[in-house]
């Protein structure tokens, strides 16, 4: 097993990426900490990982609140006794629409969510890894952070940052043994956001739309996310870090 004697962290884990994450994790042998704002979702997928005979809890956590991440740093560790991994999977969008429609809340929120989160995760990561001596953060940005679409000036922006925090951070955290490495993925209806990058239901036309930018011909899911993210958790990835891999069927060429 690739992720044997490793605890992960995975937020946002109650749906979409960060739920094929996290059970991808534990069918490798991580313990993990299925963290996420909905009760409901969360406890389904920890529970579900443990129907399946992985190792995992559910951790109710805002991203956005330090308090929060000290307690979700906390519990892992008296649930697990260590922390290896942090998978910085939660994010938030604005509706598709013009950059000047996008209200003040708005923007904060995104950027709450999609940026500060990995900031302070860090603050509360960062410390437990030093002790350890090593640990990993892999931080799902997007191809938007790379090949922006128009009407999410403002989301393709955060995931701009995401991408340049999660390389600065590996320069600055290399010596501690942390690496710090970035996931692109394309557009994918699996997705609770999905609607809200399509700008309204994600009709046959509008996946159609979507699906003809994508040479590879398919949408990306959750596995194929869990997938790369998978391989920079792992001792296979041991020295690998500040890189960003777009699993997006070369979306971004």
């Amino acid at each position: 097993m690739r992720l044997r004697d490793k605890v992960a962290i995975v937020t946002g884990a109650g749906s979409g990426f960060g739920a094929g994450i996290a059970k991808r994790f534990a069918q490798e042998g991580a313990g993990v900490v299925v963290a996420d704002i909905g009760d409901a979702a969360g406890q389904r997928v920890a529970g579900e990982i443990a129907t399946a005979g992985g190792k995992a809890v559910f951790v109710h956590a805002d991203v956005t609140r330090s308090q929060d991440w000290a307690s979700l740093v906390g519990a892992t560790r008296s649930a697990f006794g260590r922390l290896d991994v942090v998978v910085n999977n939660a994010g938030w969008t604005h509706r598709n629409k013009p950059y000047l429609e996008v209200s003040e809340a708005e923007f904060d929120k995104v950027y709450a969510v999609n940026v500060k989160s990995v900031y302070l995760s860090a603050l509360h990561a960062v410390p437990v890894f030093r002790a350890q001596g090593g640990g990993a953060f892999v931080n799902i940005a997007s191809t938007a952070g790379v090949r922006p679409r128009p009407g999410l000036t403002v989301y393709n922006s955060s995931k701009g940052a995401v991408i340049l925090m999660s390389r600065s951070m590996a320069g600055e955290f290399g010596a501690d043994r942390i690496r710090v490495n970035c996931v692109n993925p394309v557009f994918s209806p699996e997705t609770g956001l999905s609607a809200d990058f399509a700008g309204g239901a994600v009709t046959e036309e509008a996946k159609k739309r979507f699906l003809a930018t994508i040479p590879l011909g398919r949408f990306s899911t959750p596995l194929d996310v869990a997938n790369a993210c998978l391989y920079l958790a792992s001792d296979e990835a041991a020295f690998i870090s500040g890189v960003c891999i777009e699993v997006d069927g070369a979306r971004s060429v």
